[in-house]
Formats: structure tokens, sequence, C-alpha cells
């Protein structure tokens, strides 16, 4: 296969696993970009954030299909992919198709932004791609989007480190209206977690769901998507609160 850019390589990551729908679309859309390769989690590790595994080694196996999984985190598989796998490093990382929305606050506990993140952090330029939806039926739209975003990532490049955060509504493709260059919006804080009992009687508890969302005007991600157009939000991670850096210092006095 000739490729339209010399000898580019593309990791795929993920963090609903390496037999997700959302990878296998992903990776069979982005053929025609160059080098694809593949390494992501064993199992669905939602919501993993960006945990490195340190208590143990991590396993490296192979699926019939080629794709590479790792009894590890969303960032386990980046870390390991692009500091012991591939050489020279990757020219894009793209984490996804994930199943269901990374918006807003959303974006603190996936494993999907996580993966894309420590691809970021180790000098590549990466993107989260997520499909908005319960019922997630147009895998390919929101594949057909990461590849002209990767594109655009592979034949002009930014200049700089870029973090992308995509999230594409589950619509035929040419019902998306556009793309909007946007901020994270906000949710309201989650609900209580579910008390049950396990089948010995004992009390277990389940995370309950994410809030609804608060912040979702104009110029947030979630205003984006509802009116039907792609969302990217460019991240950055400086935790810094710049703007309580003279407070804190005169609350020391």
């Amino acid at each position: 296969m000739r490729y339209p850019y010399a000898i580019m390589t593309i990791l795929l990551s993920n963090d609903d696993g390496y037999f997700a729908t959302g990878l296998r679309v992903l990776h069979e859309l982005l053929q025609p970009l160059g080098r694809i390769d593949v390494v992501a989690p064993e199992r669905d590790r939602s919501g993993a954030s960006n945990s490195l595994t340190l208590d143990r080694p991590l396993t490296l196996r192979t699926a019939p299909n080629g794709f590479h999984f790792v009894n590890g985190t969303p960032t386990d598989c980046v870390h390991l992919a692009v500091t012991g796998l591939i050489e020279p490093l990757p020219d894009l990382v793209v984490s996804g198709i994930n199943h269901g929305a990374n918006m807003g606050d959303d974006t603190v506990y996936s494993g999907t932004v996580a993966a894309a993140t420590e691809g970021y952090l180790l000098g590549v330029p990466s993107m989260a791609v997520s499909l908005v939806g319960k019922e997630a039926r147009h895998f390919e739209t929101a594949g057909r989007v990461a590849r002209m975003l990767g594109e655009k990532l592979l034949n002009r490049p930014m200049g700089q480190p870029v973090l992308l955060n995509v999230n594409v509504p589950d619509v035929p493709f040419e019902a998306i209206r556009g793309f909007r260059v946007c901020r994270l919006g906000k949710r309201h804080k989650a609900e209580p977690v579910i008390r049950t009992t396990n089948p010995r009687g004992e009390t277990v508890y389940w995370v309950g769901p994410a809030g609804a969302a608060q912040d979702n005007g104009p110029g947030t991600d979630f205003h984006a998507v509802s009116e039907g157009y792609v969302s990217i939000t460019p991240l950055r991670l400086d935790l810094t609160h710049t703007d309580q850096l003279d407070a804190v210092r005169n609350w020391l006095g």
C-alpha cells in the first residue's frame, strides 16, 4: 500500500478493550494514512483515568487480528508502546472510538482521554475520539471524523504539542453540521452510589451515574454536540489555579 504521508506511524489505543467495535472501525478507516499499530487493554478499563500499573509487571499479547493487548490500563498501553515497542516515536496517537461521551468533567476520569494524554506527555500529537450516544449506531461517522482530523495533523502539523478531545454526535456522517472548537462544559455532581447486596448477603456499592450537564451553554462541548456539531477541545495539563495564587499567598500571610 502507498501512503500519502511518508512513513507515518499511528498508534491506536482505547479504554473499552482491544475487542471493541470502535477500535476496529478506527483501525479500518485510518489505514490509508500510514502504518497502524494497536496496543489496547485486554478488557474494559473505562474510568481508569491516568493510572499507571506500578505494583506488577505488564504482559503484552497479540490477538489473531494483529492487535496487541496489555493486562493494564489505557495509560499503560500507550506508555509501553511509545517507550518500549515503537521506534522511532509514532507520528500520531489516536484513542477511541469510545462508546459514549467524554465531555466536561468526564475528561478527568476517562481512560480514552488518558490514553491520548499519555501520548501527549511523551511528545506525540494526540487525540481522543468519542461517539456521543447510548446506542452507538454510527461508529463509522466518528471514524471518518478521526480520519479527517488525522490527515490534518499529519499533513499540517500545528507546530506545538497538541491534545485534542473530540466528541462526535451519533448520527450518519451526512447529518453532521460541521466542527466547533469549544471549551469543556461542566456536569452537576455525580448521582449517589447505589447500595445493594451480593449473593452472600454482603453490602456492595455501585458508583452512581454521572451528573447531568450543568454548564452546557453556547461555546461548550455539550452545546456543540447537542446542535449536531463535532466538538473539538484542545486540552492542557497544567493544573495550577492561577487566579488563586495571590489569594493563597494572602491567606498564608
